[in-house]
């Protein structure tokens, strides 16, 4: 893993009318980190997230991704670089599953229709769903969807993948094949900044795991420290609730 940052957040704010959803926040992101937040609902995980690409405004402070800072003029080319998998698929349902992958290639990277269509059935056999790419959305389950969804981020080639929940919506029995594919990904060296509430992901895979509450970030640490040795309270109370230890 590189040493260079590729995201950080100096002092950022966030409001929402007088609610105060960011405070602060300082973090670092390197080149290849596999970071996964985590928190209990309204501590401004997925507003943090959503920053990340400017899906939302900040406040105050500063965010730099991938060396331009997140401003009006550099978002076009910050989106370019950054991929997004959301809780729900937002795939398009009158298109098929090979449609849906290369429609943002071919109008925003400017790919003929050949090599945009080997590009997605590329990603669509690393995700391990090749032989869907006839259906439509509303035919595959909804693991085999989010599966779309994730292929579709890759087809833009990212340097930055980010994970809002991406399991969230599922059912239960879907969730693993979704994970599965998650951790073969973090093996290829993308950057990726996961939310998520699957400890057992977050374990397995993330390099760091960050623990937010109440728009703060109150613990950063290595998985195996935070779970077993978490230093504050909050990061304590939180743990014994969700792991039930």
């Amino acid at each position: 893993m590189s040493e260079k940052n590729i995201i950080t957040f100096n002092n950022v704010d966030k409001w929402y009318g007088n609610y105060h959803a960011l405070k602060n926040v300082n973090l670092s992101i390197k080149k290849g980190e596999r970071l996964v937040i985590c928190g209990p609902s309204g501590s401004g995980k997925s507003t943090l997230i959503r920053c990340i690409n400017g899906l939302e405004k900040y406040d105050h402070g500063e965010i730099t991704v991938a060396g331009h800072s997140l401003n009006h003029k550099e978002l076009h080319t910050i989106r370019g670089q950054v991929g997004m998998v959301f809780q729900h698929f937002n795939l398009f349902p009158h298109m098929t599953v090979l449609d849906n992958l290369t429609l943002a290639p071919r109008r925003t990277l400017k790919m003929s229709k050949d090599d945009a269509e080997h590009l997605a059935r590329d990603f669509l056999d690393r995700v391990h769903i090749g032989h869907q790419a006839d259906k439509f959305p509303g035919q595959l389950s909804g693991g085999q969807q989010q599966r779309v969804a994730i292929a579709r981020s890759l087809c833009m080639k990212p340097s930055i993948l980010l994970f809002d929940e991406p399991t969230s919506a599922l059912d239960p029995e879907m969730i693993r094949e979704v994970l599965d594919v998650m951790k073969e990904l973090a093996d290829d060296g993308i950057t990726m900044v996961c939310v998520t509430h699957e400890m057992g992901f977050a374990r397995q895979v993330a390099d760091r795991v960050v623990f937010m509450d109440q728009g703060e970030i109150v613990e950063i640490a290595p998985p195996a420290q935070l779970f077993d040795h978490p230093q504050h309270q909050r990061t304590q109370q939180f743990l014994k609730n969700i792991l039930s230890y």
